[in-house]
This record gives C-alpha cells, structure tokens and sequence, in this order.
C-alpha cells in the first residue's frame, strides 16, 4: 500500500510545480544614486520593498531574521564591474540599522558578499600592485601597474563600525616559469595546479593590466568551511580554505587541508595550468557559482551561469556539475591531469543570452531559479527542463534569490529539505539518509534518535494527513 502511495505521490512530483516561496530581487538601475529590492510571492504581489540612497553593487540577501544585507556603489573611484564600497544593514522597514564604508587604502570591494553562518561578511576587493611589483613577480611585458582580487571577511561592530578578520590575496599564489630570478614560485605551470599563472591572459600594455581576473561570485560552504570564487576573465572557478588564518592564508600550508590559501580546486578552464587546451575550456565568461546546500536536489554538487556557452548565435547556459571532495572537503587530482569532471551533470539552454552578471540557484524541490541580467529576466525551471514560473516582473538585476516561507521560521519536523512543506521530495531524501547510515533531526519523526523504516511510515502518515 505505501508503495503505491509513494508511486503516486512520485507522478506528482514529477509533473513539477513552482516553489512555493518568496523572491528578492534587488535592482542594478540608477548609478550611484538609487536602487530598490522587493519581496514578491508567486503571485508577484509584492511582500515588502526597500528604497536606497545608493546604487547596488551586486545582490542584496536576507537573513533569516529578515535583516536585509546590501553590497552598495560608492563614488570611490576604481573598481571593475559594480564597484561598490558601503555595505549596509536594513530592517524590515527600511531602517539602516548598520553601515561602513571600506577604506580605499585597503582596496576596492566589487561584485558580490556573502554572509558567513556568524553572520559576518566576505566579499570581493580588487587591489593594485606596482609595474615593478609585476615584473619582479615575472609577469611578462608589462608596462603599467596590474589590478587583481582578494578577498575580505569583515565583522560588523556596533556604531556602524567593523573590523577586517581574515584576508585572501590571488597574489600570494602565483606560479610563473620566466625564471628562478622572479621573486614569484618558479617551475613548470602544469606542476603546481594549486597556484595561477601570473601570465595567463597575456601581457599588460601601456595602461599596465586592470581588472586582471574579474571575481564576480562568490559562496560558502560550511561544511567544509571553504569558498569559492568566479573568475570571469579566467573563465575558471577557484576553491579556497577559509580555515585558515591571514598569515596561512598568504603561506602554502596550515588551514583543515594543509595547503595555507593555495587553491585547493579549480575548474572550467584547465589549459590555465597547462592540462588541457581549448577543447578541454568549458566555462566563459561564467557568473554566479555557488554550492548546492544539504538536502537539496544535487546536494554539495555546484551550479553555474555559464555566460557564453555557446556562440554564433549567442546562447547562455545554466551547469550542475559534481564537486569531486571526499567527506573531508579534498579534492584529489591525478599528475598531469585536469581536475575533474571532465563535464557536467545537467544544463538548461534555451534561447536566453546575458553577457554579464546573472545566475542560478537550485531550489528545495529540485527546480533552479535563474536569472538572466541583460533581458531583465527571471523564472523557474524543474530538473527536466520544464519553465514552472515565469512572472512578468521585470527587473535588471545581478542575480534573484528565493526563500521558503519557514526560512524565516523554526525547522518543521518532516520537512526535511525546507521548503514549508511535507511530501514525497522529503520521503525521498529520508530514504537516503538512512542508505548513507547519516542522521537529519528533521527526519526523526518517532524521536528515537534513530532514522530507520519507522520514521518513513510516519513521514506518509503526515503526508496522507
């Protein structure tokens, strides 16, 4: 009988549906001087809005006490991209209860942030080295100074202060094979898979080289405690250790992997290392990287905005493809190959086209929210490729993030992956959890502590009640 019901309860599933949840969308328009970000439901009605004095520089994000978090453009000067520079928190009514600006000094925030679970913030900074800095480094050619990316944890203080906690800098890891007389590492590029090429695209001209590698997302992963990062003029993805401290993360050892801030895997691009060459290039351009959290459809594996998939006519793409890490957060790769997979796991590609910013989430109920910047679009679709919701609000905006209802509530037993409501997808992940002999509190219907057959038939029971 259960059975059957499952078999029912699957065709039902199958078929597809919106997630039921709510939609943030934060607005690229209006400079330096103004932006909006709105709450909308399915039903496009909109929930609550946010008017700023400022542009945005990327996506705004709630936290689950309804704080608004916004990356906002400063007249700073500098930056690639949406520059930014003030950070902000906002009530629920719009009451900046937090802001600060970073000094230039320091550098140049750009692009994205993410809040961290403690709920400080990384983000993404562009600094400058010198021409001579460059070339003593062994980067060819150069004539100017070259502007690159770190990245920045800042913790938020009351008074509208905040302290700088942990930094990254790419320039710490750069490999270079001019010779042993730079003051960079010196080998063979293909050997050290973990550092960048300091001479990957080409050589710097009279202006020197801005904007060397274009990071543009960024996201967390806390159960490996680790980050990782979009390059677009890399046309690669970097993982790093967050573990680490500041002075590791400038070294080649310490952190939860041993290998101090080194880049612990990359992928999109292996001719970049010299393992691979043009037909092995499968990310261009690529925006918004992120994991697939726990419980998810593809839980742990990534998904990305791959910009220019596909040319002649123009096409862009969204990719899942496998995070290879064993439970312990290690990437292996084999000498002289790429890191794997050699390709990804699922796309969705129809006629859309953004070359700039955009992005995809994966949703609760295996459906991905998609965003495409240039066509002022966003819509929903099922793992089969299905739209399942595509309203007609129209925004240009760098990416859209949605929430189930109860993200802002307590955890409701059963609902295992989180998205306000009990159903097969829960049965589903409930099955598997007690294959991989693992424990979610959610799942433990009968509150023995033990997650076993028991605790399915309750979970239907719910379900048929």
């Amino acid at each position: 009988m259960y059975y059957f019901i499952i078999f029912i309860l699957l065709i039902q599933f199958i078929i597809g549906t919106p997630f039921e949840g709510l939609t943030l969308i934060t607005t690229m328009g209006g400079g330096q001087n103004s932006s909006d970000t709105y709450l909308i439901d399915n039903d496009e009605n909109i929930i609550n809005s946010w008017n700023h004095d400022t542009g945005s520089a990327s996506v705004g994000y709630l936290s689950k006490d309804s704080i608004l978090f916004l990356p906002s453009k400063l007249g700073q000067g500098g930056g690639n991209g949406p520059a930014g520079g003030l950070f902000k928190k906002i009530d629920w009514d719009g009451n900046i209860i937090w802001q600060w600006e970073m000094p230039t000094e320091i550098c140049v925030p750009h692009h994205d942030i993410t809040i961290l679970p403690n709920e400080n913030i990384l983000l993404i900074c562009e600094e400058t080295k010198s021409r001579q800095e460059a070339l003593n480094a062994g980067l060819e050619g150069i004539n100017g100074p070259i502007t690159l990316d770190m990245i920045v944890e800042i913790q938020p203080l009351p008074n509208n202060e905040a302290e700088i906690v942990w930094k990254w800098h790419f320039w710490d890891h750069l490999v270079q094979d001019r010779g042993p007389q730079y003051t960079a590492t010196y080998g063979q590029i293909g050997d050290y898979p973990e550092l960048l090429d300091i001479n990957v695209n080409g050589n710097g001209n009279n202006q020197g080289i801005d904007d060397w590698n274009h990071s543009n997302k960024i996201s967390y992963n806390p159960n490996f405690d680790q980050i990782v990062l979009s390059c677009r003029h890399m046309n690669e993805i970097y993982v790093i250790d967050h573990s680490t401290t500041t002075e590791e993360a400038a070294g080649h050892s310490g952190g939860n992997q041993g290998k101090g801030g080194d880049i612990l895997y990359r992928w999109g691009n292996p001719q970049n290392y010299d393992r691979g060459n043009n037909a092995d290039q499968i990310l261009d351009a690529q925006h918004g990287i992120n994991w697939i959290p726990d419980a998810y459809p593809g839980a742990g594996n990534f998904l990305v905005y791959n910009n220019r998939h596909q040319t002649n006519p123009n096409r862009s793409a969204v990719l899942e493809f496998e995070c290879i890490a064993d439970e312990n957060g290690f990437y292996p790769i084999e000498d002289n190959q790429p890191f794997g997979p050699a390709s990804y796991l699922w796309i969705y590609q129809s006629s859309f086209f953004s070359n700039t910013q955009s992005g995809a989430y994966r949703l609760p109920n295996g459906n991905t929210l998609i965003t495409v910047t240039n066509e002022n679009d966003f819509f929903e679709v099922s793992l089969d490729g299905e739209v399942q919701w595509d309203p007609s609000f129209s925004a240009q905006c760098a990416r859209t993030v949605k929430y189930g209802f109860n993200y802002f509530e307590d955890d409701i037993l059963g609902d295992i992956n989180g998205d306000n409501g009990i159903n097969v997808l829960d049965v589903i992940l409930l099955v598997n959890y007690i294959l991989d002999n693992s424990f979610n509190e959610l799942g433990d219907i009968n509150g023995d502590a033990v997650l076993n057959v028991l605790d399915i038939v309750d979970l239907i029971n719910i379900i048929l009640d």
